[in-house]
């Protein structure tokens, strides 16, 4: 577990959203594209993926908290990646627009350092 604690925080972060998005969209797949034991197997696969996802996420040396805002700003990128890759669909402007403010308060959740009030 040495090894965990040297790893940028970036490497959880990318893994963990690959596989809560990947293992959403193998889910939605299945229900939508699928039956029978294809289905199954398909909802075992995204179950399992989603599983990797909280535990490679609770793997990162940080504490919960401060890696949550950064976490919710890559999910967003991340979910667009493979919203165009699964379902070849282009984020509409409103999408744009909100996720860019999604990305912003990630970003000041993670990075703001409040001062000390008096």
């Amino acid at each position: 577990m040495n090894i965990l604690r040297h790893t940028p925080l970036w490497i959880f972060l990318l893994v963990a959203t690959t596989l809560e998005v990947g293992g959403d969209a193998v889910v939605r797949i299945a229900i939508y594209n699928h039956v029978g034991l294809t289905r199954i197997g398909l909802m075992l696969t995204g179950a399992a993926l989603l599983f990797g996802y909280g535990f490679a996420l609770n793997l990162a040396p940080v504490e919960f908290g401060r890696v949550v805002g950064l976490y919710i700003a890559t999910l967003f990128v991340i979910w667009q990646v493979i919203n165009l890759i699964a379902f070849r669909t282009l984020p509409s402007l409103p999408i744009l627009v909100g996720g860019s403010l999604v990305i912003a308060g990630g970003l000041i959740i993670t990075f703001w350092k409040p001062g000390i009030s008096s």
